[in-house]
């Protein structure tokens, strides 16, 4: 479980990665001039402040993601970080880069 959790680790890392830059090529791009309509530049303002929620957003998984391969490279990728007992499989099944068992995640 462990190599392939650390393989669609890698690959979720890639495709984050990739997202990012879209973000980034999205907001280079609206650096231009706003629209003369009074309408639509509300319209691109609030798209940008979309884009940069999800660019944040994307930011902080890729974080939790490289620190859930860190562990898996420290051979802790199985083990709460918080209490140290085994995480449970179905829980890393749907969240591979969880670092917390259920009852700590609550925490």
């Amino acid at each position: 479980m462990t190599n392939e959790r650390r393989r669609a680790l890698v690959e979720l890392r890639v495709e984050t990665l990739e997202r990012i830059q879209r973000y980034e090529a999205h907001q280079h791009q609206r650096r231009d001039a706003l629209d003369k309509d009074l309408e639509e530049q509300a319209s691109e303002i609030q798209s940008d402040d979309i884009v940069d929620l999800l660019e944040n957003e994307a930011h902080a998984e890729l974080t939790q993601i490289e620190k859930a391969i860190s562990r898996i490279d420290a051979h802790e990728g199985e083990l709460c970080e918080v209490c140290g007992e085994v995480i449970d499989i179905h829980r890393l099944q749907a969240l591979p880069y969880a670092t917390r068992c259920n009852e700590c995640a609550i925490l």
